[in-house]
């Protein structure tokens, strides 16, 4: 399942990069990487760190959206807002 995920995320970096008509040389060069890092990337490889998944982003000009991963955490809110309710108490006579 997480094998998948990454290959969606590697998947939208490559279709990015088409889009914007940029080659792979570019575009590792740009993030300060080798082509093959580039390669794995665009591949899903889990083992790529994350900072070099971060400055294709910024060779990408898509750096401000790593900044919107979890803006719509519709889970957190429910789990947060569990803990802010108050319990339900009897009434007192």
């Amino acid at each position: 399942m997480h094998q998948k995920k990454l290959e969606q995320v590697g998947e939208q970096f490559k279709l990015a990069r088409l889009r914007r008509r940029f080659s792979m040389e570019l575009i590792a060069e740009r993030a300060n990487i080798s082509r093959s890092t580039l390669a794995n990337i665009e591949k899903g490889d889990p083992g790529v760190a994350i900072g070099n998944y971060y400055q294709v982003l910024v060779a990408l000009g898509l750096s401000d959206d790593m900044l919107h991963l979890a803006a719509d955490d519709v889970l957190g809110r429910k789990l947060q807002d569990i803990g802010l309710l108050t319990p339900k108490r009897a009434p007192k006579d």
